[in-house]
């Protein structure tokens, strides 16, 4: 599945300047920091890559990072 999106960010993130956005482009989804806007850095990742990860944040096992 290709589908294309604007960047989005979690409702909890309004009225910070710190937080990431998330977009699907082509069959990649990419994440940045909002810090570095436009020009800055971008993660992609694999449906599996993504789902692996919301899979395990969704168990808690990132938890002790934070």
């Amino acid at each position: 599945m290709s589908i294309d999106s604007t960047w989005i960010r979690a409702s909890g993130a309004e009225g910070s300047d710190e937080f990431v956005e998330m977009r699907r482009t082509g069959d990649m989804i990419e994440v940045r920091y909002s810090k570095g806007g436009e020009t800055g850095d971008v993660l992609s990742f694999t449906p599996g890559e993504w789902d692996a990860w919301l899979d395990g944040a969704k168990k808690g096992e990132f938890d002790h990072l934070v």
